[in-house]
C-alpha cells in the first residue's frame, strides 16, 4: 500500500489531472455567479481583448481602447491573436468565448505541472519534482489566474517552465536541432511576453559557458538559437516599422508602464497633480495624439518625474517589491482587512513561496551533492562498483552548477517591475520556479531534520 501510494503521489498523470480539475472547478463556481452578459464583455475590456476584437474585424492589430486610433504596438501578438480566434469560433463578446479563453488558459497552467516535474527531477529527484508540481497544481493564485485574468499570463508561466527545463537539458546536448528548437522557444516566449526576454542572456550565457571544453561549437550553437529566435520576431518588427516608420522590436508601451508607476499622484506635494489615472481620460489622450507622440509624452513625464524625486523613487521602488511578491503594497494590513479567505490564501502562500525561494537557493548553493544523489537510480543500497559512483558524483556535481539559471528567474525578471509598477500577475510567469524552489528548500530541510533524528538515535 505504501508503494502505490507513493506511487500516485508521483504520477505526472495524476497531478495534470488534478491541477486541471481544480482549475476548472474555480472557474465554474466563479462563473455561476456572475451573468453570462456580463462574463462575455466585462474580462475582454482591456487591451488583449480590445486588439482581439481589431483582428476579428479584419482591421489587424490596432484600437488598442477600442477606437479608431489606427495601428498599434502595444502587445506582443501571440495572446491576441488566440483570443481573436476565441472571437471568431464562438462570437465576439459572448460567454462562450471568455469560457474558450478560460478553458485555453487552464490547459496552459495545468501543463505548466511538467516542465516542472521534469526540471524538479533533475535537482533533486523524483521527490522534489513531484513536490513542485504539486504545489503548482494547488497554488492559489496558480487556481485563480486562468479564469481571473484572459491575459498572456497563464501562457507565459508555462513558457517561463519550459524554458528552464530546455535550458537543464540543453546542457548534455551537442545536437544542432536541439539548439535551434530552444531558439524557437524563445522566440514564441518573445512574442507572447517580451519581459521574459530579460532572462534570454542570462540564461543562453549560462548553457553555452557549461560546455568550456568545446567552446567555440558552444558558442555557434548558442548563435543559432539567438537567430532562430531572433528570425521569429522579425515579422513583427517589419510589420512595426512600416506601420510606425521606426524600430520597434517587440512592444511600444514601456513609457506607459513607466509613467503609470511614476508620476504626480505619488507626489502628496505636486502642485495641480492628478488625483487619480482613468482609461476614458487616457484613451483620449491617446487618440488625440496617436501611438508615437502618446508614447513620446509618457516618457518624458515618467523620466522627469524620476529624475526630480529620487528619494520618492526609491520608496515606490520599496513598495513595487513588495507588490511584486505580495501581490499588494500594504499585505498586513490586507491580511487583516479582508473578509475572503481566498484573499488570504493568496496573499500567505505569496509570501511563504517567495521565502521558500530564497531558502532555496541557499539549499541549492550550499548543500547541492546531496541534493541529486538522492533523485539518482540506485539509491538506498551501496554502490556496486566505481563506476556507478563516478556517475552519481557527476551527476550531482552537475546540479551544484545550477544555482545560476534557477536565480535569474527571481532576481532579475522582477527588476523591470520594480521600475514600471507591480502586482501579483506580473510575478505569475516566474511562479513555477518559485514554488520549484520553495520545494528544494523543503527538501533540504526535510533531509537536515532526518540527519538530527539518525544522531539522536545513535
Amino acid at each position: 500500500m505504501i508503494r502505490a501510494i507513493r506511487k500516485a503521489a508521483t504520477s505526472l498523470a495524476l497531478i495534470v489531472m488534478v491541477a486541471m480539475g481544480v482549475r476548472v472547478a474555480f472557474a465554474w463556481d466563479q462563473a455561476r455567479k456572475i451573468s453570462p452578459r456580463v462574463l462575455g464583455i466585462v474580462p475582454f475590456q482591456q487591451e488583449t481583448g480590445n486588439m482581439a476584437y481589431a483582428l476579428a474585424q479584419g482591421k489587424g492589430f490596432s484600437n488598442v481602447f477600442r477606437t479608431e486610433t489606427g495601428p498599434t504596438a502595444w502587445l506582443a501578438p501571440a495572446y491576441p491573436l488566440l483570443v481573436a480566434a476565441m472571437f471568431k469560433l464562438f462570437g465576439t463578446f459572448t460567454a462562450r468565448a471568455f469560457f474558450a479563453a478560460v478553458f485555453l488558459n487552464i490547459l496552459f497552467s495545468a501543463a505548466a505541472c511538467v516542465p516542472i516535474f521534469f526540471a524538479g527531477k533533475r535537482l533533486g529527484g523524483v521527490g522534489v519534482a513531484a513536490g513542485a508540481a504539486w504545489l503548482w497544481a494547488v497554488f492559489p493564485s496558480a487556481v485563480m489566474m486562468p479564469f481571473e485574468w484572459i491575459w498572456d499570463t497563464s501562457l507565459s508561466a508555462l513558457l517561463a517552465a519550459l524554458i528552464l527545463w530546455a535550458t537543464l537539458e540543453l546542457t548534455e546536448s551537442e545536437r544542432w536541432l536541439d539548439w535551434g528548437v530552444y531558439g524557437l522557444l524563445w522566440g514564441l516566449a518573445l512574442m507572447t511576453n517580451p519581459a521574459l526576454g530579460a532572462l534570454l542572456p542570462f540564461l543562453l550565457g549560462w548553457v553555452v559557458l557549461r560546455g568550456r571544453r568545446e567552446s567555440r561549437w558552444r558558442w555557434k550553437r548558442g548563435a543559432l538559437a539567438v537567430g532562430v529566435a531572433a528570425l521569429c520576431c522579425v515579422p513583427w518588427t517589419i510589420r512595426n516599422y512600416v506601420a510606425f516608420h521606426r524600430l520597434i522590436p517587440l512592444r511600444s508601451n514601456f513609457p506607459f508602464e513607466l509613467w503609470i508607476g511614476n508620476n504626480d499622484i505619488f507626489d502628496e506635494h505636486a502642485r495641480n497633480g492628478r488625483k487619480s489615472i482613468t482609461r476614458t481620460e487616457e484613451a483620449r489622450r491617446y487618440a488625440q495624439l496617436g501611438e508615437t507622440a502618446y508614447m513620446a509624452e509618457k516618457w518624458q513625464s515618467a523620466t522627469s518625474f524620476m529624475e526630480s524625486h529620487p528619494g520618492l523613487e526609491l520608496r515606490l521602488t520599496g513598495r513595487k517589491f513588495l507588490a511584486f511578491w505580495m501581490g499588494t503594497e500594504s499585505p498586513i494590513k490586507n491580511f487583516r482587512e479582508t473578509d475572503r479567505n481566498l484573499i488570504r490564501g493568496i496573499l500567505l502562500s505569496s509570501f511563504l513561496t517567495a521565502i521558500g525561494a530564497l531558502f532555496g537557493l541557499i539549499v541549492l548553493r550550499g548543500g547541492r551533492k546531496k541534493i541529486t544523489q538522492r533523485g539518482t537510480e540506485g539509491r538506498g543500497g551501496r554502490e556496486k562498483n566505481g563506476r556507478e559512483k563516478n556517475g552519481r558524483e557527476e551527476k550531482a556535481e552537475l546540479a551544484g552548477n545550477v544555482v545560476w539559471p534557477l536565480a535569474v528567474f527571481p532576481l532579475v525578471f522582477p527588476c523591470l517591475y520594480y521600475v514600471t509598477h507591480a502586482d501579483l500577475r506580473y510575478r505569475h510567469p516566474i511562479d513555477p520556479v518559485v514554488l520549484l524552489l520553495a520545494m528544494v528548500a523543503v527538501a533540504g530541510v526535510w533531509r537536515l531534520f532526518a540527519r538530527v533524528a539518525v544522531r539522536v538515535r545513535k
